[in-house]
């Protein structure tokens, strides 16, 4: 599903006295959101894993083998599907436009929210999203192409092979904005600031060399033309859990649905560095 269609009606009366990070949340509890691009602008939005806790520290391991696709924002405690740190009002159950439930590295359901499959033992991880930087990007007037054509930006599988730790292992997702020359350049200075939310991007130009066949078909997401003055430019995504849960074909598992992020309160600007 695309579009913000959902989003443009984020703001009720009752809602409109809030924060705009608080809205976007209870706009996901009532289904009214179909994407999260350009959401709560100013507010940091997160990717979702959630593992039963006996996976919990190899999957934490590698994320810190990992730390271009997987910043870990936020973690939940054992059973509990709250982050106070990220958000106080915050149900990581119920606070995403759609989730995916995983059984054996497969996609079975991809539910509104999640209260039928929450259980005692489950972990929440909350990893760091790219929207963050775009944020900056377009503060110094870079265009964003997904987001001006209102669709979810698009993410593919590569080649290039993650840390292993545990069962955990697969390649790396990406997720890629056209540029032209010279705007590359300036989003790879800009994004270089935000180490928390995949910092620089791991390729510029040609898809094919890190296994992208057809940049026209991404894996997650929609597509966006690339015009023929632009080159593509690859940032590493918070999607790669999910392919490497395919990829270990784990038991149990629930992700957000790719471009269906978790708004929370943290602000973009606070993770910023000099």
């Amino acid at each position: 599903m695309t579009g913000l269609a959902g989003s443009e009606r984020l703001l009720d009366d009752k809602a409109a006295d809030l924060s705009p990070s608080v809205a976007a949340r209870r706009a996901c509890r009532t289904g009214t959101v179909t994407s999260t691009a350009g959401l709560a602008n100013g507010f940091v939005q997160g990717n979702l894993v959630i593992l039963p806790e006996k996976l919990a520290a190899s999957f934490h391991r590698f994320c810190q083998l990992n730390p271009k696709p997987c910043p870990i924002i936020g973690m939940s405690d054992v059973g509990d599907p709250h982050i106070p740190s990220l958000g106080i009002d915050l149900d990581i159950r119920t606070d995403l436009p759609r989730y995916r439930v995983w059984h054996d590295g497969e996609v079975v359901e991809e539910p509104a929210e999640i209260m039928a499959h929450w259980r005692d033992d489950l972990v929440a991880f909350v990893i760091g999203c790219s929207f963050s930087f775009e944020e900056a990007l377009m503060a110094d007037d870079l265009p964003i192409r997904h987001i001006e054509r209102k669709v979810r930006v698009p993410m593919y599988r590569t080649n290039i092979a993650c840390r292993p730790a545990g069962p955990f292992a697969g390649p790396m997702v990406v997720s890629m904005r056209p540029f032209k020359p010279a705007d590359a350049i300036r989003a790879v200075q800009i994004t270089s600031r935000f180490p928390s939310v995949h910092g620089a991007p791991v390729h510029l130009g040609h898809p094919h060399s890190i296994g992208i066949a057809d940049i026209a078909r991404p894996d997650y997401g929609d597509p966006v033309p690339v015009e023929a003055d632009e080159i593509p430019v690859f940032w590493a995504c918070g999607v790669t859990p999910q392919a490497v849960i395919a990829a270990a074909k784990l038991p149990f598992a629930i992700t957000h649905a790719p471009g269906l992020m978790l708004v929370t309160d943290l602000k973009n600007k606070q993770l910023a560095v000099l």
